[in-house]
């Protein structure tokens, strides 16, 4: 499974890369704290596939990394997907390194 850092997130989103950033969490975890990912629960995964781009990268993150790796790993053995990352360390990650005012619980 490929993964991405939050650094090398945070330059996508600067360089104003054409990806996909999408949530794995719960619309309660989502509406506490977010980095502005498609919400699409980890539950729903396999029932939304057609939301997913098969055309570009695809970032997955959830909380800590372990939903998002599970979402992946769904995708691509049932799926197909082949341009999906999983998110190092999840929002947490991103709450720590780069963006102090989100507020993980």
């Amino acid at each position: 499974m490929r993964e991405i850092t939050v650094q090398e997130l945070k330059k996508k989103i600067d360089n104003n890369e054409d990806f996909q950033l999408i949530d794995v969490r719960e619309e309660f975890e989502y509406q506490d704290a977010n980095i502005g990912g498609e919400l699409i629960p980890l539950g729903n995964i396999l029932l939304e596939t057609d939301k997913i781009s098969k055309d570009k990268d695809v970032v997955i993150h959830c909380r800590s990394g372990k939903r998002s790796a599970a979402a992946i790993m769904q995708l691509e053995q049932q799926f197909g997907f082949t341009n999906l990352y999983n998110l190092a360390g999840g929002i947490q990650a991103w709450a720590t390194e780069i963006d102090s005012s989100i507020k993980v619980s």
